[in-house]
């Protein structure tokens, strides 16, 4: 929709995950990645649902709708990632409260653990940063950003937006 519409988008099954996934509303590694995230969490959720109300078996419908996720763009190799980051994290009891649990948790460290990454690379980037700054005694300074440069890409601040943000956190 961009550039020209902006929209934020309830996701509430696998299914939505893998349409917005599939096609690219969800673009970027860090985006992919964490909506993968929680979109196992939503595998747990209805292979929990499924045991409850169907009689599944919870490993047998979580691992279908685990793969069908994975399946959603091949080649992103955070969304693979974060697929099988979550999976080894589940519980091995068989307590589909507790790998719903767990899976909701990870989801959210997998995010968290984005937005830390770009804002470190922002803080690394800080330094050279203010360099040209001084260089340049008060005249502008351009910054070239490129591919998946903000939030949109990312969780929160973006790979390559985020030395600006910490460029204007410290007032430069």
């Amino acid at each position: 929709l961009l550039p020209f519409r902006f929209e934020l988008a309830d996701l509430s099954t696998v299914e939505e995950v893998v349409v917005a996934i599939k096609d690219m509303w969800v673009r970027g590694a860090g985006c992919i990645g964490a909506t993968a995230g929680y979109g196992i969490w939503l595998a747990a959720r209805q292979a929990a649902a499924r045991t409850e109300t169907a009689g599944e078996d919870f490993e047998t419908a979580f691992q279908t709708l685990a793969e069908y996720l994975r399946a959603a763009r091949p080649t992103a190799v955070n969304l693979a990632w974060a697929v099988d980051r979550q999976v080894a994290v589940l519980p091995v009891r068989n307590d589909p409260a507790a790998k719903v649990a767990a899976a909701l948790s990870e989801a959210q460290a997998i995010a968290d653990e984005d937005t830390a990454a770009c804002r470190s690379i922002g803080l690394h980037g800080l330094p050279l940063l203010r360099e040209i700054v001084e260089r340049k005694n008060g005249d502008p300074v351009n910054v070239l950003t490129h591919c998946n440069a903000g939030w949109l890409a990312f969780v929160d601040y973006g790979s390559a937006t985020s030395p600006i943000y910490a460029a204007h956190d410290a007032g430069l």
